[in-house]
């Protein structure tokens, strides 16, 4: 049935559309597509809405929707190129494409098929905007590094601001409230239009030069793309980046982001955020003190409540309780050692003493004046340098001086001759040395 279909189409199309030959839908969408098709590439300006990339897919959707009137038609393209257009699309983008209308002859549906996307209107504001960033940046002047610091409490604060504008009655009162003291040097100038710019310029070297003015506030309620431009001028930037004295960017509300919050060395979310930045709250400070004095006090006592305990345990150890404990355990241990020692020098003393006695009672019994007192005699010639002892009679010729020596004293004698075998037996006996003339004290015996 589909082949007879098929074969059944160009004699259908050829054929005059009536009620008896009518056409079948296939062929009426193959003929509006191929109306459709004859329109080739067109460029198309209107609103993005509904952007809709899929993760994994080679095709993004968006609409496209004319801002005059309710009508919309579907767009595709590549992924690539949503990322590849230097303005990121958001919905209500304003862009004109390029593109090639498509008919899907299988839902009857029409899409346009882009090729280029150019933003427009805003979307080309919002790119020289995103370019002269890009410059700035790629030039440090946004570095967080180059940032000034605010004073506590400055003594005057300029501020530029439109004339009576609610931004200026937000920062002056909000300021005034948090302390009553505080210092303004106010200059109104256009804050959207040609003349913003050179008017801001004037007023900021004029405060930036001013020695009171310690902080600078520029302020300006929010506003649209194109009001708030002036606050992404080149120009006014840089005089910002050069400026002595600290700026803070006070534009818009939370969402508007201009140049200026880049380049500032604050940004403050509104003007009021601003009055809160800059000037401390009185009462904030003075509970702040209170508190810290409280604290601080409290800090001390419980210092002191620590010390104390650590002193009151040492003062609890026995050892500072009772100090002398200490030295009687050590006095009581070094007696014990005094007399430990003294008993063991006595008993060396002892035992050296019955050595010593024992020694010289072997050496008493031992020694000559012992022999001598049992008889014995000991003769020396005296004719020899030195006297020698005479143990032989070989050692006594005739005429020899002789020294004799006995228990009690000693004699000298000289030699005769040699004694008798008889009387030398009998001298033996009686403890004479021989046939000798003895001399007593000197004397020839």
């Amino acid at each position: 049935m589909t082949g007879s279909d098929t074969s059944d189409t160009p004699r259908r199309s050829s054929s005059p559309n009536s009620a008896e030959h009518p056409w079948p839908v296939r062929t009426v969408n193959t003929k509006i597509a191929d109306w459709i098709h004859r329109l080739g590439q067109i460029w198309v300006e209107g609103q993005v809405t509904q952007i809709s990339r899929r993760p994994g897919t080679r095709t993004a959707f968006l609409t496209l929707r004319d801002p005059a009137a309710d009508i919309s038609i579907s767009v595709t393209c590549s992924p690539d190129l949503l990322a590849r257009t230097e303005v990121p699309l958001t919905d209500g983008s304003s862009v004109v494409v390029l593109g090639r209308p498509s008919y899907y002859t299988g839902r009857g549906t029409v899409s346009l098929r882009v090729s280029e996307i150019r933003a427009v209107g805003i979307g080309e504001l919002l790119l020289r905007i995103e370019r002269l960033r890009q410059l700035m940046a790629a030039e440090g002047l946004f570095d967080a590094r180059l940032k000034r610091p605010l004073p506590f409490l400055p003594r005057a604060i300029g501020l530029i601001s439109g004339r009576a504008s609610a931004a200026q009655h937000d920062v002056v009162s909000v300021a005034t409230a948090r302390w009553s003291d505080v210092r303004f040097d106010i200059r109104e100038a256009p804050v959207q239009g040609p003349t913003a710019v050179a008017r801001i310029l004037t007023h900021l070297a004029e405060l930036d030069a001013s020695p009171d003015v310690e902080v600078i506030i520029i302020a300006r309620g929010g506003g649209s793309v194109e009001d708030l431009l002036p606050f992404s001028d080149e120009a006014l930037l840089r005089a910002v980046s050069r400026c002595r004295t600290p700026v803070v960017s006070a534009i818009g509300h939370e969402p508007d982001n201009p140049l200026l919050d880049f380049v500032a060395d604050l940004r403050a979310a509104t003007p009021t955020d601003a009055a809160k930045r800059v000037v401390p709250d009185v009462e904030a400070e003075l509970a702040g003190i209170a508190d810290l004095r409280r604290r601080s006090a409290q800090a001390l006592r419980n210092w002191v409540r620590r010390e104390s305990g650590v002193v009151a345990s040492f003062r609890a150890r026995p050892v500072l309780a009772r100090p002398g404990v200490l030295v009687d355990s050590e006095a009581a241990r070094v007696a014990e050692l005094v007399r430990v020692l003294r008993r063991d020098v006595l008993r060396h003393i002892d035992s050296e003493d019955r050595r010593a006695d024992h020694l010289a009672a072997r050496l008493s019994t031992l020694g000559p004046a012992q022999t001598l007192a049992r008889g014995y005699a000991v003769v020396q010639r005296t004719d020899t340098d030195p006297p020698h002892v005479v143990g032989s009679l070989d050692d006594l010729p005739p005429g020899a001086p002789l020294r004799i020596r006995v228990a009690d004293g000693a004699a000298t004698a000289r030699v005769d001759g040699p004694a008798p075998r008889r009387s030398r037996a009998r001298s033996r006996t009686s403890g004479a040395t021989g046939p000798t003339k003895a001399q007593k004290d000197g004397g020839d015996a």
